[in-house]
């Protein structure tokens, strides 16, 4: 459960969009965008923009098998394009928008870099820290919190992600 204060869910629904609320979704399209890349290189399609005052700081996607590395997650890539290209790991007043509700891992790395607010699509029942799961970015306990507005075009990030994870199990399948 998400903690009071913090938009989650299909909070759109049914509803039209706000003018904030139409940016978010373009963004949002960015990174189903770039959670394809990761699909046609095999890593499972999740992808992340990072924005700051309307600008692209970093963009990523999954990357652990083709890297060897069990932290690059999107949202990693996405904050280490980010931090090189301003010179700095925190990036206060910026926005992470990534197809799938982050890990504890992704959420302590969104934590230290001071992001003001996280937009994910899908939910991550197994392992999400933005709420389904874990409250990581906003517990209380932590000298930092971000707002999280899970949800945006969550129905089309999450058909990604069952296409993918449908296609690998029917080709695990034996054939006959």
């Amino acid at each position: 459960m998400m903690p009071a204060g913090r938009t989650f869910g299909g909070a759109h629904r049914g509803a039209p969009l706000a003018a904030g609320d139409e940016d978010d979704a373009g963004w949002m399209r960015q990174a189903l965008l770039l959670a394809q890349r990761a699909r046609e290189a095999g890593e499972v399609p999740v992808g992340a923009v990072l924005v700051r005052d309307g600008a692209v700081l970093g963009e990523g996607w999954n990357c652990p098998i083709a890297r060897s590395d069990p932290s690059a997650h999107a949202e990693v890539m996405a904050l280490r394009a980010a931090a090189s290209r301003a010179g700095n790991y925190r990036l206060p007043g910026a926005t992470l928008y990534v197809t799938l509700e982050p890990c504890v891992m992704c959420a302590g790395a969104i934590l230290h870099a001071r992001l003001a607010r996280v937009v994910f699509g899908a939910l991550d029942p197994k392992g999400g820290a933005a709420g389904s799961v874990f409250t990581v970015l906003g517990t209380e306990r932590l000298n930092h919190r971000v707002e999280v507005q899970g949800g945006c075009l969550g129905e089309a990030c999450a058909e990604v992600l069952q296409l993918f994870f449908q296609s690998r199990r029917n080709a695990a399948r034996p054939s006959g």
